[in-house]
């Protein structure tokens, strides 16, 4: 069986580019790192290193272990986390996991009301968009979107809760000629060259491609990236336009607008799903209820 430990090492010294500065790095001394190697070359049967000159040089073989090993020593990054709370009697964590804009405007104010009762409380905030679990613990609140007029999905073992329905707005620059009027139809979009903001298909882009396709276009796109933030400044230079939930839309750039769109009104769900955990019933309502605190505030609707 592989040991972990020295999964860990090798991406050490692979990133060092030496057994010497790995060993600094670390807090080792260079014998042990070396001993680490070697035991792990016994342990794969593989030839990790080739010497060269007065040095050593990894091999093929090396880095792709090292990279396949990204997922597993995260994940064991997170177990020795997990033993070194329970050794020191500070288990409480809750782990949120949400998109980008909910995490810059709603999860701040979420973190700060839920720490003033629990103040050894351990908030841990990953991105479940687009989805990679990873190294992460498994959600206490998985805040999603979802189609406004589309099923309603239930996970197991939660609770769902609708937090808002929030409409979609197109993003201009400033000196755009739509950008004078009072909304956008979608259609008025079509000969525009686009800036998608979502290229691995997470639910906010189907729910805009599905809008797009509903009135008989596909959008062609300038730039694709999976930034909302990078996307707004690609507006602001004129590349191009967007389409963007409200939420996402808060603090605009200087240099863009923006503005409704109908024909069709493009709409989206937030909705929370909340694990059903009896030890953590408090501090999740108690999250749960800042949530739609948050999601009544003006920015959010």
């Amino acid at each position: 069986m592989l040991n972990p430990r020295r999964l860990v090492v090798l991406r050490a010294v692979l990133a060092a580019g030496s057994i010497n500065k790995a060993a600094r790095n670390l807090g080792y001394s260079p014998a042990t790192i070396s001993q680490h190697m070697a035991a792990l070359a016994r342990e794969t049967g593989l030839v990790l290193f080739e010497k060269q000159g007065r040095g050593i040089v990894a091999t093929d073989a090396a880095r792709h272990l090292a990279d396949q090993a990204q997922a597993l020593v995260a994940d064991f990054d997170r177990l020795e986390r997990v033993v070194a709370d329970l050794r020191g009697g500070q288990a409480e964590h809750l782990a949120i996991a949400c998109f980008t804009s909910a995490a810059e405007r709603w999860i701040p104010e979420v973190v700060r009301v839920i720490r003033q009762h629990q103040p050894n409380l351990t908030v841990e905030i990953s991105l479940n968009e687009p989805v990679d679990r990873r190294g992460r613990r498994q959600p206490d609140l998985d805040i999603r979107t979802e189609p406004a007029s589309g099923v309603e999905v239930q996970l197991d073992g939660y609770r769902r809760h609708e937090l808002t329905v929030e409409e979609l707005v197109a993003v201009f620059p400033v000196a755009h000629p739509l950008a004078a009027a009072r909304e956008v139809a979608l259609r008025d979009l079509e000969a525009e060259p686009w800036v998608d903001h979502d290229i691995y298909d997470s639910p906010i882009g189907q729910i805009v491609s599905s809008a797009c396709r509903a009135v008989g276009f596909t959008p062609r796109y300038a730039v694709r990236l999976d930034d909302h933030r990078a996307a707004l400044r690609l507006v602001a230079a004129g590349v191009g336009v967007t389409v963007l939930p409200r939420l996402a839309v808060a603090e605009l750039p200087e240099g863009v607008v923006s503005r409704p769109v109908v024909h069709p009104t493009v709409l989206r769900r937030i909705v929370v799903h909340a694990r059903q955990d009896r030890r953590r019933r408090d501090v999740i309502a108690r999250a749960v209820a800042q949530l739609r605190v948050c999601a009544r505030t003006p920015e959010s609707t």
